[in-house]
């Protein structure tokens, strides 16, 4: 092990850490998650039944197949927007909508659990937007220090009253 070579001594957590933060820095990772969890109290609830003591509650409705089917579409978005962020947009306004049909539909909307993370996970994927690298921007600061008619040495760029042409 030479002083050079610091990479070879990091310990695999960190390495794996420090890989998670910079997939997640890349995409819409917040949304996805929301979007997710919020998918899953609409599927389940109305599949599951709660035992009280001696008896059964079941919250069996007749919308079953509708809340499944939005339920696995919002954990889809999720998952959308963590592996295609490009189409963040459709995905995020998919989400909103979906969880707005899920009120009437999947049992006020997973009771409300389902439907506020998915409407925070739609509204968080819409506004997302991809980040400048850092290094990118020095350069792009020094290409726009001074404007582009700087150099012209014509007069008629410092009196062009305002860029119409008047005759007279």
């Amino acid at each position: 092990m030479s002083a050079e070579s610091p990479g070879q001594n990091e310990h695999y957590l960190r390495v794996f850490r420090r890989r998670f933060r910079e997939w997640r820095g890349h995409r819409p990772f917040w949304a996805g998650l929301f979007t997710l969890l919020g998918g899953i109290p609409i599927v389940y609830f109305p599949y599951a039944s709660f035992k009280l003591g001696a008896m059964t509650l079941a919250l069996s409705t007749t919308t079953g197949a509708g809340a499944l089917i939005i339920g696995i579409l919002l954990m889809t978005l999720g998952l959308t927007m963590w592996f295609q962020p490009l189409v963040r947009i459709f995905a995020g306004i998919a989400a909103i909508l979906l969880a707005l049909v899920s009120i009437p539909i999947a049992n006020f909307g997973g009771f409300a659990i389902g439907f506020l993370f998915s409407l925070i996970g739609g509204a968080l994927s819409i506004s997302w937007a991809p980040g400048t690298p850092a290094e990118e921007l020095p350069a792009e600061r020094a290409r726009n220090t001074k404007p582009a008619y700087a150099n012209d040495p014509t007069p008629t760029t410092v009196d062009a009253n305002g860029g119409r042409n008047s005759a007279g």
